[in-house]
């Protein structure tokens, strides 16, 4: 890999890994067109990922110091209730992790047909969202494991994750602003989780060489275009404008079903 392509691949996962359209879709177009090994840059992977991790932190920092401060407290008061119902979105991801992981890592095989077949799901998915009856309620405990479901089966590639799972809020009568706040916090834990067990299984996996030039460039890059689609999104749900990423998912499905 060189810097072009850290690059690009670094812009790719910054912006899809908020925008409704799939980040580990795109990054698997992008390493077929550039004919890259995932097993041989995998250090990128797990360094890309941690730069989008760390530019929601950087997005939401008031919002988890108040939380943090609240959770603290040791009371049921309104931050700790909201924590409790991260914890629970994060239930379903986390067994699909513990238990399916082999499963859902052969999906990563570069199938193009079945990541084009993923994005036309993810269409569907925002296109339902967009039109969905707004009921302006608040997300609840039920709502929250709900949502989390979403999540799960967003470890599909193809399926975009927050596109999953702010769509399934709409459709279940969430308010548009919370759904966004909701959705980029739920995932901090299971990144990180999930970067952490694959660091510790890294021994069996062949990482390459790859120069400090290189990662530091799809770092920054991921950091950047991460915290610039971070903002962008939470602008998007709430002037409801997820029907142009649903029009957007389906023409790439389609060029990457009969092209790719």
């Amino acid at each position: 890999m060189d810097i072009f392509e850290a690059i690009v691949l670094g812009l790719i996962q910054g912006l899809t890994e908020f925008l409704p359209v799939s980040s580990s879709g795109h990054l698997e177009i992008g390493k077929a067109l550039f004919d890259l090994d995932q097993g041989k840059n995998f250090y990128f992977t797990v360094a890309v990922h941690g730069a989008t991790v760390l530019s929601t932190l950087v997005v939401f920092r008031k919002e988890l110091l108040d939380l943090a401060k609240g959770v603290l407290k040791f009371r049921m008061n309104e931050e700790t209730r909201y924590f409790l119902k991260l914890l629970l979105s994060m239930i379903p991801v986390a067994i699909v992790g513990f238990f399916l992981r082999e499963e859902v890592e052969s999906l990563y095989n570069g199938n193009m047909l079945f990541i084009g077949l993923m994005l036309l799901v993810t269409s569907t998915l925002l296109a339902l969202g967009h039109f969905a009856r707004s009921k302006d309620r608040s997300i609840g405990y039920l709502d929250a494991f709900i949502i989390g479901l979403a999540q799960a089966i967003a470890v599909i590639p193809g399926i975009s994750r927050s596109g999953a799972t702010i769509s399934t809020g709409m459709m279940i009568g969430n308010r548009k602003d919370e759904l966004a706040r909701f959705s980029f916090l739920m995932v901090i834990i299971p990144i990180l989780g999930a970067n952490f067990l694959d660091i510790i299984s890294a021994t069996d996996k062949a990482t390459g060489s790859l120069s400090p030039a290189v990662l530091i460039a799809g770092i920054l890059t991921a950091f950047i275009s991460g915290y610039a689609a971070c903002k962008w999104m939470i602008s998007i749900v709430r002037k409801s404008r997820m029907i142009w990423f649903a029009v957007y998912c389906f023409l790439i499905g389609l060029i990457t079903i009969l092209f790719l």
